[in-house]
C-alpha cells in the first residue's frame, strides 16, 4: 500500500513538474514575449509604474518555473521544492481566479504565445495542478528518498536552462508561434478590407476605473485616454498578418510597398537606441539595397530618428512590431507579401548572406531556415528530457 502511495505522489509530482519545466521553457525561449505578458499583468494589478522591470520579471519567472518543474521531475530536495511548487501554483491559482472576476482583455501567458487559453480554461487547469501537487505534498513525510545522481541530473538540467536563456536573450525565439511567424502572408497581398476584419478598441480610464470603447462610443473630456489597440472582430480569422504602416509627413498607409517583390523590412519598436546601433541600422540597410532588396525602417515613432534615415521611415504601430520581430531593429525578409525569414539585431546577414539570399528561391530560404530552428529546439528539449528521466 505504501508502494503505491508513493508512486502515486511521484506520478502527481511528475506531471506538474512537466507542466512546470514547459510552460516555463516556451517562456524563456521568448523573453520579449514573457516581459509582455509581465507588463499586462502590471497593468491589470495597477502597478503599471513597474513597467521597467516587466522583462527582467518575465524570465526571472519563467526561470523560477522551468527550474522547479526540472526539481519535481528528478526528485531532488523534494519537501522543499514541493512547498516551493505548492506555493507558486497556489499564487497563479488566484491570480487566474482574478482573471475569471474581472475578465480583462488579456491572455493569460502560461505557454507564451504557442497555446492561448481562456480565463475560465487556465483556473481550471491551475485547480488540477493544484490538486496534483497537494496530493504530491501531503502527506511530506511519505516523498521517497532521492538518488543522489538525480542531484548531478537536476545540475546539468540547469545549466542548460541558463545556456538556453542566454541565447534566447540574444536572439530570436527558436520557434515562432506569433500571428507574424515565417510563411504568414500580409493582409496587404490578399486584398482583403482591414476595416472589415479589424477593429480599434480605445482604454480609457476614470477615478480609479479603467473601460474600453469603440471609435464610434469614446467617452467625454472627463475621461483620461490610456492607448489604443487594433483587434481582430469576432468571428474573423487571424490567418493573415497586418503591419499598417504610414508615412509621416503624408499620413497615407503603404501596406503595399510590402508585398511587392523581395521586401526587407527594419523594425525599430524603441527608437531610443545608441548611435553605433543606428549607424548599423543604416550600414544594414545599404547592404540589403545593394543585394537587391527593397528596404523599409518601420518604426513606433519619428523620435531620435537620424536624419538620414528619415526619408526611408515609415511609421507602425509599436505591439504590431513588436510581435513581427522580437528584436528591436531587427529585419525581416517578405516576398511578394509572404513573410520568410527573420533576424535579429545581433545576427543580421552580412553582405555576402543577403545576396546569397536574394539569388536563392524564397521557398527554400523558408524551408531551410523553420526547419533548423524547430530542429534545435526538438533537440533541445529531448537532451534535457534524456537527462532527467534516464540519468
Amino acid at each position: 500500500m505504501r508502494y503505491l502511495l508513493l508512486r502515486l505522489k511521484r506520478f502527481c509530482g511528475f506531471i506538474t513538474g512537466f507542466v512546470f519545466f514547459l510552460s516555463g521553457i516556451v517562456k524563456l525561449m521568448d523573453p520579449v514575449g514573457a516581459g509582455l505578458v509581465m507588463q499586462e499583468y502590471y497593468e491589470f494589478l495597477h502597478l503599471g509604474f513597474l513597467g521597467f522591470s516587466a522583462k527582467t520579471m518575465g524570465v526571472i519567472f519563467a526561470l523560477a518555473e522551468t527550474l522547479t518543474g526540472a526539481a519535481l521531475i528528478t526528485g531532488v530536495w523534494r519537501k522543499t521544492v514541493a512547498l516551493t511548487a505548492l506555493a507558486m501554483q497556489g499564487f497563479f491559482t488566484f491570480l487566474t481566479l482574478l482573471l475569471v472576476i474581472f475578465n480583462p482583455q488579456m491572455d493569460c501567458g502560461c505557454f507564451g504565445e504557442a497555446i492561448h487559453l481562456t480565463h475560465w480554461q487556465t483556473f481550471f487547469k491551475n485547480l488540477v495542478l493544484l490538486a496534483l501537487i497537494l496530493i504530491y505534498f501531503i502527506p511530506s513525510k511519505h516523498l521517497g528518498v532521492t538518488k543522489k545522481k538525480k542531484y548531478v541530473s537536476f545540475a546539468l538540467v540547469t545549466v542548460s536552462v541558463f545556456a538556453f536563456t542566454g541565447y534566447s536573450l540574444r536572439h530570436i525565439p527558436l520557434v515562432d508561434f506569433t500571428a507574424y511567424k515565417p510563411g504568414a502572408e500580409l493582409q496587404a497581398g490578399a486584398n482583403v478590407n482591414a476595416d472589415e476584419i479589424y477593429e480599434s478598441v480605445f482604454t480609457y480610464e476614470k477615478d480609479g476605473v479603467t473601460e474600453e470603447f469603440s471609435l464610434g462610443h469614446l467617452p467625454d473630456s472627463t475621461w483620461t485616454f490610456i492607448s489604443v489597440d487594433t483587434r481582430l472582430k469576432e468571428g474573423h480569422d487571424d490567418a493573415l498578418a497586418e503591419l499598417s504602416f504610414y508615412n509621416p509627413e503624408t499620413e497615407e498607409y503603404m501596406d503595399t510597398l510590402a508585398i511587392d517583390g523581395k521586401v526587407m523590412i527594419v523594425s525599430v519598436y524603441d527608437t531610443d537606441m545608441m548611435e553605433r546601433k543606428w549607424k548599423k541600422t543604416e550600414n544594414f540597410i545599404a547592404k540589403a539595397e545593394a543585394a537587391g532588396f527593397k528596404t523599409l525602417l518601420l518604426c513606433a515613432d519619428t523620435a531620435d530618428i537620424p536624419q538620414t534615415l528619415k526619408a526611408k521611415t515609415f511609421i507602425s504601430d509599436y505591439k504590431t512590431l513588436i510581435s513581427m520581430n522580437r528584436s528591436n531593429a531587427g529585419a525581416t525578409y517578405f516576398y511578394n507579401g509572404q513573410l520568410i525569414r527573420k533576424w535579429g539585431a545581433a545576427s543580421t546577414p552580412s553582405a555576402d548572406e543577403l545576396k546569397q539570399i536574394a539569388e536563392s528561391d524564397a521557398t527554400e530560404v523558408f524551408i531551410d531556415h523553420e526547419s533548423k530552428g524547430s530542429l534545435v529546439f526538438q533537440g533541445f528539449l529531448l537532451y534535457v528530457s534524456a537527462i532527467m528521466l534516464l540519468l
